[in-house]
């Protein structure tokens, strides 16, 4: 994940967690049948300075830009898009909620198609797809075309982040998977906000459409050098999907209460984010700020503080708890939503500061928490945690235009802190039941 808020990080922590385990113990093998990894000799993995690695993290990085390029592409152009169309706010946001709403369907399904088929090949196939259809975005005849086509190109990029962080943990050594893991995180922020910027600061030119066009292009390079740079997998081997093991496992996790309130934490804290990324451009087109395109794009670099706040997670935790560490997260998102309703540019910038810190470390803290809670089966778990991390984005996206839409800026303040108060219930909720447990656990000894 952790990544910006591109969204890269929901599967990382997991998967850093467990493929460094496998140094220290056998692993079974995985749910949907994959071969375990310890029957690979460690020697004969990827690390820094060895045959590969360097081709390897470069594939990656470039697989990572393509894809959350893509993916939010047309989040910066949405008051164009609204112009251009002559539909609302809430309508033009389908064009984000739909790419990432399809890809939070699709993502369990592809993990499993990804242990059968091969992790590069869904790769390949993924990009491939995702980028064809954004070759055909820019023709769009409508705005009902448009949506469509961001649906199936979402759907397409869910293939990608399962089947990266799989290939990693098999061909990579253990000891250098994070490094190996930060490559393709870098890879994800650079592409989520750069995707932004570029979109922003060529519209202003030459119009969403040939924004659009631009970056098409740029993932169609990035595609091409990741299938030709990436080297061919040499440890992955064929599991059988076996829906039914699938189902038991999800249906498993599904009835684990603490993995479904943190599920349910990534989500809400999306929401938030994708309903104020998604509105705060027609906020600042509309006086009195009247800013450009190209300066609204660049207002996406504010990005860059969340990849601090995400890092300084593990921190937070040890110091505070993980749940001391998601009500400050809680708290610093709630500030920053109260800030931005001030108008001015300067406090705006403030309360979107705040919000992106606090969105981070919250993702952070909670995906990485999956992982520590998933026993078995952790691959569909931190797929669950995608899922409703995406699912989350795609309502914020549209539920924060139709609030805006209603009551302005502060209908879609109000969305957020409602947002923040169920993810401070439901921390709370926890407490609640951790004290309960270890009562339980007293009197019984």
């Amino acid at each position: 994940m952790p990544s910006a808020s591109t969204g890269a990080s929901t599967i990382v922590d997991a998967s850093v967690a467990t493929a460094v385990r496998t140094e220290a113990a056998p692993a079974p093998a995985t749910s949907t049948g994959a071969a375990p990894l310890d029957d690979v000799p460690a020697d004969s993995r990827m690390a820094p300075g060895g045959p590969g690695y360097r081709r390897m993290s470069l594939a990656l990085f470039l697989a990572g830009v393509a894809t959350f390029a893509l993916l939010y592409s047309t989040q910066a152009l949405l008051p164009l898009i609204s112009g251009d169309f002559g539909v609302t706010a809430s309508t033009a946001s389908w064009t984000v909620s739909a790419a990432t709403g399809a890809l939070a369907l699709f993502v369990l399904p592809l993990s499993a198609l990804s242990e059968r088929f091969g992790r590069r090949t869904l790769m390949t196939a993924s990009l491939a797809i995702a980028v064809a259809v954004g070759l055909l975005v820019p023709f769009a005849p409508s705005v009902g075309w448009l949506v469509a086509l961001r649906a199936v190109q979402g759907a397409a990029l869910a293939g990608l982040p399962v089947s990266a962080m799989a290939y990693l943990a098999e061909e990579v050594r253990p000891k250098a998977l994070i490094t190996a893991i930060g490559l393709f995180v870098a890879g994800n922020s650079v592409g989520g906000m750069s995707g932004r910027v570029i979109t922003g600061w060529v519209a202003q030119e030459w119009g969403w459409r040939v924004a659009l066009g631009v970056i098409g292009l740029i993932a169609v390079g990035c595609a091409v050098a990741f299938r030709l740079l990436l080297p061919a997998p040499k440890h992955f081997k064929a599991g059988s999907l076996r829906p039914a093991v699938l189902v038991r496992t999800v249906r498993g996790h599904l009835a684990n209460p603490l993995l479904c309130r943190l599920y349910a934490i990534g989500a809400l804290f999306m929401t938030v984010f994708g309903a104020v990324y998604t509105v705060i451009g027609y906020r600042l087109t509309d006086a009195p700020f009247s800013l450009p395109q190209g300066i609204i794009g660049s207002i996406f670099l504010v990005y860059l503080v969340g990849t601090v706040s995400a890092s300084t997670a593990g921190k937070l935790v040890a110091r505070l708890g993980r749940r001391g560490a998601l009500y400050l997260a809680g708290g610093t998102t709630t500030a920053g939503l109260l800030v931005s309703l001030a108008d001015s540019l300067p406090l705006i910038l403030l309360g979107l500061v705040l919000i992106t810190a606090g969105f981070f470390a919250g993702h952070a803290v909670a995906s990485s928490s999956v992982s520590h809670t998933a026993k078995e089966g952790r691959a569909q778990a931190s797929a669950l945690y995608q899922s409703a991390y995406y699912l989350g984005s795609s309502a914020g996206g549209t539920l924060g235009a139709v609030a805006f839409h209603a009551g302005g800026w502060a209908g879609t303040v109000a969305l957020g802190l409602l947002a923040v108060l169920g993810v401070v219930t439901i921390t709370v909720v926890g407490s609640h039941a951790a004290r309960t447990q270890r009562r339980l656990v007293a009197v019984h000894r």
